[in-house]
C-alpha cells in the first residue's frame, strides 16, 4: 500500500470534521499521511494520529497564512513529489477544489472532484460521484499521474484508528506567483450555536415559499429542534431573506448531510446540484408538481406554515 496524502482542513490548529473523514477513507486505499499547512500543528497532531495518520508533514511558512491558495498548492505539490505519494485526498470546499486543480496542473495528473466515496480498485483509488441532479452514479479512476481526489463532506463516518505519527517539518520553495495576491485583512465570522453548513448531519433549507425574511423563523425553529444547520435557496438569498453564506446550490455551498429538509423549495436544477448527494431528502411544498418531489425520499404536500409548527412540536415531544 502506498502513502496517501490528506490535506488538513483546520482553523488555527483545530482540525475540522472533513479531514477526519478523509483520513478514514485514506486507510481504505493506503497509508494515511496528513499535510498540515500553517500554524497550530502541535495542537492538531494528537487528533490526526487518533484518526490514523502515520505521518504529519508540517509547512509553517508565512506565505501559507499571508497569501491565497497558490502557496498551499505549491506546498502540497512539492510534498507529493518528494514523498512519491500514491494519491492525494483534499476536502471538496471552494479552496480545496482550487488547490486540487492547481496541484493537478503542477503534477500533470488527473483529478476527480466532489467524490462521495473512495475505495481501492485494480487501477488505484476508485471514486463514486453523483451527477446530473442525482440521475446517475458514476464510478471513475484517474488514468494519469498521481490521483488527486476532492471529497465532499459527510462522505464517510470518521473512525478512530490510533497511531503515533512522526512529524516532519518541510521547507518549501515558493515561486513568485505564490505571492501575487496578499490577504490584507481578516474579520472573524459571526459565531453561531448551529453547526457549520458543510459539516452538519442535518440541514433544513428554506426557499421562495417561505415568502419573506421574517418567516425564516419557522425554518430556524425546526433546525434548532433537530440540532441542524440552516440553508437557503438562491431565490431566498437573492431576495435578501437570508445571508448568501447559507445558500445551498451550484453557485452556493454544496452539502451532503444525512438528512436534508427542503421547505418551500421548488427544486431548480441549480439547487439540486448542491444537495443531491444527501443521504435522505425530505421536501415540504404545497405544489404537488414541484420538481423537488422527483428527487426526495419523503415528500409532504402541504402549507409549510402549518406543517413546520407541527413538525417542531413532534420533534420536541420525542426529545
Amino acid at each position: 500500500m502506498g502513502e496517501i496524502l490528506v490535506l488538513v482542513d483546520h482553523v488555527d490548529g483545530a482540525v475540522r470534521k472533513p479531514t477526519l473523514e478523509l483520513l478514514t477513507l485514506a486507510r481504505r486505499i493506503g497509508e494515511p499521511s496528513a499535510v498540515f499547512l500553517g500554524k497550530g500543528a502541535d495542537a492538531a497532531t494528537e487528533t490526526l494520529g487518533r484518526f490514523g495518520a502515520q505521518k504529519v508533514y508540517v509547512v509553517d511558512a508565512a506565505e501559507v497564512d499571508d497569501y491565497l491558495v497558490v502557496p498551499k498548492a505549491e506546498a502540497l505539490a512539492q510534498i507529493a513529489q518528494s514523498s512519491g505519494a500514491a494519491a492525494i485526498l483534499v476536502p471538496s470546499s471552494n479552496d480545496g477544489r482550487e488547490i486540487g486543480a492547481r496541484v493537478a496542473v503542477r503534477l500533470e495528473s488527473g483529478i476527480i472532484t466532489d467524490a462521495v466515496d473512495v475505495t481501492a480498485g485494480e487501477n488505484g483509488p476508485e471514486t463514486e460521484q453523483s451527477v446530473f441532479a442525482a440521475t446517475y452514479q458514476v464510478r471513475a479512476h484517474v488514468t494519469k499521474g498521481t490521483p488527486i481526489i476532492t471529497v465532499k463532506p459527510n462522505a464517510a463516518t470518521p473512525e478512530e484508528a490510533p497511531a503515533t505519527p512522526t512529524v516532519e517539518s518541510v521547507s518549501v520553495t515558493f515561486s513568485a506567483a505564490a505571492t501575487g495576491t496578499k490577504i490584507v485583512s481578516r474579520a472573524p465570522r459571526e459565531k453561531s450555536d448551529r453547526p457549520e453548513l458543510t459539516e452538519a448531519d442535518i440541514v433544513v433549507s428554506g426557499g421562495r415559499g417561505v415568502n419573506g425574511a421574517e418567516n425564516f423563523v419557522v425554518i430556524e425553529r425546526v433546525a434548532d429542534a433537530l440540532g441542524a444547520a440552516v440553508g437557503a435557496s438562491r431565490a431566498a438569498v437573492d431576495a435578501g431573506w437570508y445571508p448568501h453564506s447559507h445558500q445551498v446550490g451550484q453557485t452556493g455551498t454544496q452539502v451532503s448531510p444525512q438528512l436534508y429538509i427542503a421547505v418551500g423549495i421548488s427544486g431548480a436544477i441549480q439547487h439540486r446540484a448542491g444537495m443531491q448527494t444527501s443521504k435522505t431528502i425530505v421536501a415540504i411544498n404545497k405544489d404537488e408538481d414541484a420538481p423537488i418531489f422527483d428527487l426526495v425520499d419523503y415528500g409532504v404536500v402541504g402549507d409549510l406554515f402549518k406543517v413546520m409548527p407541527q413538525l417542531e412540536e413532534e420533534i420536541n415531544k420525542r426529545k
